[in-house]
């Protein structure tokens, strides 16, 4: 499993989004399928509760907050600055979402949150750009409510697209330190079996992103 310099990659990340960050959602929406679909396919219970790690902008907490009214929303990023934007998201009418500058592989959810489990934990296009990823994957499931579920969406392996624009398309994303997990599927299945949860894995769009969900036993 990868091991990363947390505080470097923090650098990292701030660097390449200090400007982006401005443009981020604008631009993002046509290339980050699936976002909107993860959403709606949380069904937070009624005062349930959600954390998003890798929550960049705010984008999906805001729309969260607006589809679940009575959910208690979380999100954690590594990157400062794109804190700096989801604070001022929340503070236009997003709803009451707590948010924290934090390692997604890495990290206390009672120390940030006061709390240790949620209803539903997601990540939308993070993992794609998190070295231990697969740490991140087990993170994630530890801080799952008995019950409750993790959601993914994030580039897939292209593998129903044309092999021009497979090889084309991971060149540009490695510009941006974006890699597509191929083995993504491998360590979901992984985890269900130590675990005990069950998993629903969807290739979409020709399999230019994956839709995965990980349901813990109650």
């Amino acid at each position: 499993m990868a091991v990363t310099d947390g505080p470097g990659h923090a650098r990292l990340m701030d660097g390449v989004y200090r400007r982006q960050r401005h443009i981020y959602d604008l631009t993002r929406k046509f290339y980050l399928l699936g976002r909107d679909g993860l959403i709606a396919g949380l069904a937070v219970p009624p005062g349930g509760s959600v954390l998003e790690l890798g929550c960049g902008t705010g984008r999906n907490l805001a729309l969260a907050a607006e589809r679940y009214p009575q959910a208690r929303l979380f999100g954690l990023d590594i990157s400062r600055v794109m804190l700096g934007t989801a604070e001022k998201r929340m503070r236009r009418g997003a709803g009451k979402v707590h948010l924290a500058e934090a390692d997604a592989s890495v990290f206390d959810a009672e120390r940030l949150f006061g709390r240790r489990h949620f209803d539903r934990v997601f990540l939308s296009y993070a993992l794609s750009m998190i070295p231990p990823w697969q740490r991140t994957v087990a993170a994630a499931l530890d801080c799952v409510a008995p019950g409750g579920s993790l959601h993914i969406v994030d580039f897939g392996r292209q593998e129903r697209l044309p092999g021009w624009f497979r090889a084309g398309l991971r060149r540009w994303l490695a510009a941006f330190h974006v890699r597509p997990r191929d083995s993504l599927r491998e360590v979901l299945e992984s985890e269900c079996e130590k675990r005990g949860a069950s998993l629903s894995f969807d290739s979409r769009f020709h399999g230019y992103a994956v839709y995965a969900v990980v349901t813990l036993p109650r």
